[in-house]
């Protein structure tokens, strides 16, 4: 049986297992990564060399919760409702592998809803790929964990957004915390069961104002449950001015905004003409569809179809080249860029 361990030493064993997907080619293409994006900083110009050291790949857009500012939740997108097919990702995967060192298997939507999402955590890990997902943990009965644990999975983001059931489906709308804690519960005994190291496991506490009481009361709860971390996460109103949820907390130090000296809620993000994600990573959606990042939730801004063309032409076509450029010289003009939390602090404990 795996023994108990503080959550130090898996912050320590999450590291080195990052670190050790690492081969020389994987070096090389992050070095070449940095430094273009560097160099970018400095010459004004977008330079690109290398492919992605991080992708997001969609399982699907579909979700079992209402969450009030998730286009999924409210069911709001323009862009079609599907689930991504194990071929299709297959091929992708086999075309970038060599070069990507982390995975994300998250976009928009419940990722357990997709039925062959295990089987495609099992083939990514089997090609050397650090893997993380973000669930809602409401699909985490005893078998579905012990499938995750044996999948290979390295990360398992499990979202709780309160520690009392009223609190909690105030964001959570349509969902159940004891059904999070028992699937949190469930995959912590199966890493022991299976004396397993993976996946490092860590609540996301989404800060708003109607949980922002609870901060103690979630860090003494993963305690007990033996998940390894929690972190606390700013949240994205996309109405903040107005803010007619009434999510923004009180607390200036989770809040992803700040009034200015006309009273007025501006987002801290300092809006500079750059950004690590254009260069590091992109997000694919279930059907193919390339966009900047995880803040084009409807992909409007498609970049390239890998309908249409592979990934490493769409790494570096036209549009990819034109979209870096208008990054560089106006990015406050880019409506996905304006509510982006490119270098707030997501706050950790």
């Amino acid at each position: 049986m795996l023994k108990s361990r503080k959550p130090l030493y898996f912050n320590l064993y999450d590291t080195l297992n990052i670190a050790s997907r690492f081969t020389v080619r994987k070096g090389w293409n992050a070095l070449k990564v940095y430094t273009s994006f560097q160099l970018s900083r400095l010459s004004g110009k977008p330079i690109q060399w290398g492919l992605p050291i991080s992708i997001s790949f969609e399982p699907t857009t579909s979700c079992n919760l209402r969450c009030p500012e998730c286009p999924s939740g409210l069911r709001e997108f323009t862009r079609p409702t599907g689930m991504l097919q194990q071929d299709f990702f297959e091929r992708t995967i086999d075309d970038i592998y060599k070069d990507l060192l982390y995975l994300i298997f998250y976009f928009q939507g419940e990722p357990y809803l997709n039925p062959k999402f295990l089987d495609m955590v099992r083939y990514a890990s089997s090609k050397g790929i650090y893997t993380a997902t973000s669930t809602n943990a409401h699909y985490l009965n005893d078998e579905k964990a012990r499938k995750t644990v044996e999948s290979g999975l390295d990360r398992l983001i499990i979202s709780i957004d309160g520690t009392t059931q009223d609190v909690y489906e105030n964001y959570r709308v349509g969902g159940k915390l004891e059904k999070v804690l028992e699937g949190a519960r469930n995959i912590v005994k199966w890493k022991k069961a299976l004396n397993a190291t993976r996946p490092f496991v860590f609540f996301q506490f989404l800060v708003v104002k109607p949980n922002e009481h609870q901060l103690e009361d979630i860090k003494r709860i993963a305690a007990e449950i033996g998940v390894d971390q929690v972190r606390f996460k700013t949240a994205q109103v996309y109405d903040y001015e107005n803010d007619p949820n009434q999510l923004i907390p009180e607390n200036n130090k989770y809040s992803r905004y700040k009034r200015d000296k006309q009273g007025k809620m501006q987002v801290k993000n300092g809006m500079a003409n750059h950004c690590w994600r254009l260069w590091s990573g992109n997000v694919l959606s279930w059907d193919g569809l390339v966009v900047p990042c995880c803040f084009d939730k409807d992909a409007t801004h498609k970049l390239g179809d890998l309908k249409e063309q592979s990934f490493k032409e769409i790494w570096q076509n036209k549009n990819y080249r034109q979209f870096r450029a208008e990054l560089m010289t106006s990015r406050k003009q880019i409506d996905i860029c304006r509510n982006c939390s490119e270098g707030l602090k997501v706050w950790e404990k």
